[in-house]
């Protein structure tokens, strides 16, 4: 009696305890089942919201690439424009006469070289191609070479510049205060552009427009960068200090590649430098010691038609290794 007692009694704790496992399991496991869903939920959320920020990041970021090609063609479209007219060079190269002075200058010099031409008693064709040159290329050529020696200017202190309104932003001071700070403080012609652009915001002119003039003026990489941070940053917003530092640094990495490339190609400048006046300096000294050797060249028509293919055959050699040693960043 007794054992049955006790084998009812443990039966009774073994079935209680596994209907309180399954039903209390089956309740708390309702109630986890709930949290978990929750849980689930809120992770599915999350996820949703991470995809949905970095959609729009990829969208606003592929807008921003956008703006910077749209930004890009507009400027290689004005520089080339500003290549082909003579009036947007005689501006790039800091001068104050027009066109018009240009090319009265221009035709004094080329009749001046012909009229020098007869006196020595040159042929009429040398005294044409004389003119020519005088009056087409020489102008042409020093146009050429202040445009350069004013950009090269320009260029060595526009990082500089940027490091100003960097500084003048992060201690407080507006935009146009550092502008004109570069316009006071910084050496030519960097000064002369940006009180040329302070003064084109003075009266009216949006920063894209006053930035655009400045592009016609100094068609350079680095206007054109500045010009796309000013603009990016005025539309979409963003620490402007930050991303101007950064424009500094890749000004300065640009121009150390520049040196560096000149320092690497040094010995191919000088080979085609001495490559090209080989020709010319050797038929000089025949001229000089024994001048009725080369007096056919310049008293015979046959001579005159080798002096004139030889030339466009110089010409044609010195073009060609300009172009090989000639490396633009």
């Amino acid at each position: 009696m007794l054992g049955t007692l006790g084998f009812m009694l443990i039966a009774f704790v073994v079935l209680g305890g596994l209907g309180w496992a399954f039903v209390g399991a089956g309740g708390g496991g309702s109630g986890s089942s709930g949290a978990n869903t929750k849980r689930l939920a809120a992770v599915t959320g999350g996820a949703k919201l991470e995809k949905t920020k970095a959609k729009n990041a990829a969208v606003d970021q592929a807008g921003r690439r956008k703006q910077i090609l749209q930004n890009l063609k507009a400027n290689e479209q004005l520089a080339r424009k500003a290549k082909l007219t003579i009036d947007a060079r005689i501006r790039q190269a800091g001068l104050n006469f027009g066109l018009q002075t240009f090319w009265i200058g221009s035709g004094v010099l080329g009749v001046m070289a012909m009229v020098g031409g007869f006196v020595l008693h040159f042929p009429p064709l040398a005294c044409l191609f004389m003119g020519f040159i005088f009056g087409l290329g020489l102008p042409r050529w020093m146009l050429g070479f202040l445009i350069k020696r004013r950009i090269k200017k320009f260029t060595e202190e526009f990082p500089n510049a940027t490091d100003i309104i960097v500084r003048g932003i992060k201690s407080g001071l507006p935009v146009m205060d550092c502008l004109r700070l570069i316009g006071r403080e910084s050496p030519e012609p960097l000064a002369a552009e940006f009180r040329r652009l302070v003064e084109s915001l003075g009266v009216g002119f949006s920063i894209d427009q006053a930035l655009e003039k400045m592009y016609e003026r100094m068609p350079t990489s680095e206007v054109r960068f500045f010009a796309i941070v000013l603009s990016i940053q005025q539309k979409t917003g963003g620490n402007l200090a930050e991303a101007l530092s950064n424009l500094s640094a890749v000004l300065r990495a640009r121009k150390l590649m520049r040196e560096k490339i000149k320092a690497m190609s040094g010995e191919a400048v000088a080979s085609a430098f001495i490559i090209g006046s080989l020709p010319p300096g050797i038929m000089t000294l025949v001229y000089v010691t024994t001048p009725g050797y080369m007096r056919p060249l310049f008293e015979d028509s046959r001579g005159h038609l080798m002096l004139l293919f030889s030339a466009v055959w110089m010409g044609t050699g010195i073009f060609m290794m300009r172009r090989m040693i000639n490396f633009k960043i």
